[in-house]
Formats: structure tokens, C-alpha cells, sequence
């Protein structure tokens, strides 16, 4: 349980970064992608970032409980998959990308990762 709290805690950290930049500078996400994709060599270790991070949280928190520590195990997974898609596929991720920022997400994201950031601050820092 002390490895679920000290990632949530990181975790409640990341996502409040972040949903606070998506408040604050709408334009800067989209922005950033853009740039990730138009450098192979920025692409291919943001992709590499992702992978190692996923698995790392997959190899030393591999919890399938009926609890909230599954979240934790759930995004590494994600991380994985993320990770493999854009080293193994980034024009195809950049089109993704691409549509997912054309749209509401940049007015949705932000909401999203504050719910997730306070989830995992209460979790992490008060549970």
C-alpha cells in the first residue's frame, strides 16, 4: 500500500500540473504536440518515456484488486500501450492527436486531469 500512496501522491501532482496549464494557456498543449511530432527524435523518446514509466509502474504495481490502487495499475497499462504506439506508429498517433485537439479536448482535458488529480491527491495525501 505504501507504493499506491507515494505514485498516487505523484500522480495528484502531474495531473494538477497539468489541468492547471490547460486552464491557464489553452493554446500551449496543442502547440507542444505539434512540435513533439514535427522533431522523429523528440517522438521517439517521449514515446520511449512512456513505455519505461509503464512498465515500470506494471512490473512494481501489478494490482488487479477491487480497490482504488487498480487505477494506478490500469494507467501504467495505458502508459504501455501509449508508449508502444508512439515509437511503433507516430504518424499515425500524430493523426490521432491531431483530431483529438481539433475538438472540444482542449476545453474537456483539463476538467478531466483535476478530477484525476484531486482523486489522487485524496488518495494519496489525505486517505
Amino acid at each position: 500500500m505504501e507504493l499506491s500512496i507515494l505514485i498516487a501522491r505523484i500522480m495528484a501532482v502531474i495531473y494538477l500540473s497539468a489541468a492547471l496549464g490547460g486552464f491557464f494557456n489553452r493554446d500551449f498543449f496543442p502547440r507542444v504536440s505539434e512540435d513533439m511530432y514535427k522533431n522523429a527524435a523528440l517522438t521517439y523518446l517521449l514515446g520511449l518515456l512512456a513505455l519505461v514509466i509503464g512498465s515500470l509502474i506494471v512490473h512494481y504495481h501489478d494490482i488487479w484488486v477491487g480497490d482504488w490502487p487498480v487505477l494506478i495499475t490500469v494507467l501504467g497499462w495505458i502508459a504501455v500501450v501509449k508508449g508502444i504506439m508512439i515509437i511503433a506508429f507516430p504518424n499515425a498517433m500524430q493523426r490521432l492527436t491531431r483530431r483529438l485537439l481539433a475538438g472540444a479536448a482542449p476545453r474537456i482535458v483539463p476538467y478531466f486531469a483535476l478530477s484525476l488529480g484531486l482523486l489522487f491527491g485524496y488518495l494519496g495525501f489525505v486517505r
